[in-house]
């Protein structure tokens, strides 16, 4: 039964943590969106100001090969120019290959796609992207520059160890200093309307026991008829099961597309090759837990499919 393996699932203290921190931060990527879409175009609006050649077309249709731009025109090239400038670690590898050179004239966020992790080719839009995009946006851009780069970093390290942990497991004090750097993190970004909601709603969240009780279990009685099992919060201030239900298959979601992206990514270099062989181990895990509970392993079937394609291709 679905809601019996959920209980079991969230009877286990440390992947109640991983789930509480993964919708934290959800919560922090949906504060992020309209920040970063509004910086990101007022930083645009200033570089076409300060620099005319950056009104220029691109008259060649430039795009990246292999993550390189080769034999870029004037205005691309000046592009690439200005986004090296601003970026904080320009000798760090840049995915250009997330990018359309052409629409760096014309479009803020394509200019944002830069500063970001590799694939976001066909993300358009702010409100697209996860957590890691706009916090390494956040990071590498020094068109934010009342952000503390070193805080954000932090931000980005848990986060990181928090989608690739082959356990779905985080432990208390890991908790605890999750929820001082996000903290710390929110209240630089205090000044945005949108993010003092985020920070109540992070807080609420980390308080959130997210149980789920049992009343009752499956029989039948003297006429045959099947009682059914009653779950509900334990709490009237706490979240409902099909709520749960829902952050945990959104969670695990998003950990399942990153890993299958990065497994079935061309690695650019050793270290990128090196990363999709973890991640390629660390997906096989993560199938391992969905299919340990007869409800992910359905929900999850058509990825489970993939993950054990993996080993047919070895």
């Amino acid at each position: 039964m679905e809601l019996t393996e959920l209980c079991y699932r969230l009877n286990d203290g440390g992947y109640k943590n991983w789930l509480k921190a993964g919708r934290c931060l959800v919560i922090l990527k949906e504060g992020l969106h309209p920040f970063t879409d509004r910086h990101m175009r007022d930083f645009h609006g200033f570089l076409l100001h300060h620099n005319a050649v950056l009104h220029n077309t691109c008259g060649t249709s430039c795009r990246p090969r292999a993550n390189k731009l080769p034999s870029l025109c004037t205005a691309c090239s000046e592009w690439q120019k200005v986004i090296l400038k601003h970026h904080r670690e320009p000798g760090a590898t840049i995915h250009w290959n997330n990018c359309f050179p052409p629409d760096w004239r014309t479009h803020h966020w394509e200019l944002a796609k830069a500063y970001m992790p590799r694939g976001q080719a066909k993300v358009q839009r702010a409100d697209q992207c996860d957590a890691a995009a706009l916090l390494n946006l956040i990071h590498f851009c020094k068109g934010f520059h009342s952000v503390d780069p070193t805080l954000v970093r932090e931000v980005i390290r848990f986060r990181n160890e928090l989608m690739h942990s082959s356990d779905l497991r985080m432990t208390d004090k890991w908790m605890s200093h999750f929820q001082n750097t996000v903290k710390l993190f929110v209240e630089q970004l205090s000044s945005v309307p949108q993010i003092e909601a985020v920070g109540r709603q992070i807080d609420e969240m980390l308080n959130l026991d997210l149980s789920i009780c049992v009343y009752g279990e499956d029989h039948l009685d003297s006429s045959g008829l099947l009682d059914k099992v009653v779950y509900e919060s334990a709490s009237q201030s706490q979240p409902n099961a099909d709520l749960i239900i829902q952050w945990e298959a959104e969670l695990l979601q998003e950990t399942l597309q990153e890993f299958l992206h990065t497994s079935a990514a061309d690695g650019d270099d050793e270290e990128e090759d090196t990363a999709k062989t973890l991640d390629t181990g660390r997906l096989k895990q993560l199938g391992g837990f969905l299919e340990s509970s007869k409800d992910l392993g359905e929900r999850f079937s058509t990825e489970l499919q993939v993950i054990n394609s993996l080993d047919e291709a070895v």
